[in-house]
């Protein structure tokens, strides 16, 4: 076995993932190892495209639009449809989080006033138990 290559064991610690999920993105058409029989062998370009896979996962991407990310890799324009389309799925993720990190707020700042309502009812409560004491 070279350096090159690494077997799903030592995938799954570089990457802190289940051989299932290693199968799962093979399975989608996301990661190439080469089979040796039983064994998958996995390649520097399958540990790059691991990354990216996960970044993507990470900022909210699809796996189909990972997919065709990594798909657009090997285009003849020096990657600028890739980047250009990465850019174009970020900046429409990043609205995304915008937008629910503002819902996120207002439910927050609800629950707040709900606490800080229910504390005040509790507190009235024992203030009449000690007053009728």
């Amino acid at each position: 076995m070279t350096d090159d290559l690494l077997t799903i064991r030592e995938m799954c610690e570089l990457f802190d993932v289940t051989p299932r999920t290693l199968r799962f993105y093979e399975s989608k058409e996301l990661l190439f190892p080469i089979r040796s029989g039983q064994k998958r062998l996995f390649t520097k370009s399958d540990r790059a495209r691991m990354t990216l896979i996960l970044r993507g996962k990470r900022f909210g991407f699809s796996l189909e639009e990972i997919r065709q990310l990594l798909e657009l890799y090997n285009k003849d324009d020096g990657r600028y449809t890739q980047v250009s389309r990465a850019l174009e799925i970020a900046r429409e993720r990043l609205e995304e989080l915008k937008r629910r990190r503002e819902e996120l707020n207002a439910a927050i700042d609800e629950l707040k006033d709900q606490i800080a309502e229910g504390q005040s009812y509790l507190e009235e409560i024992e203030n009449d138990r000690n007053a009728a004491e």
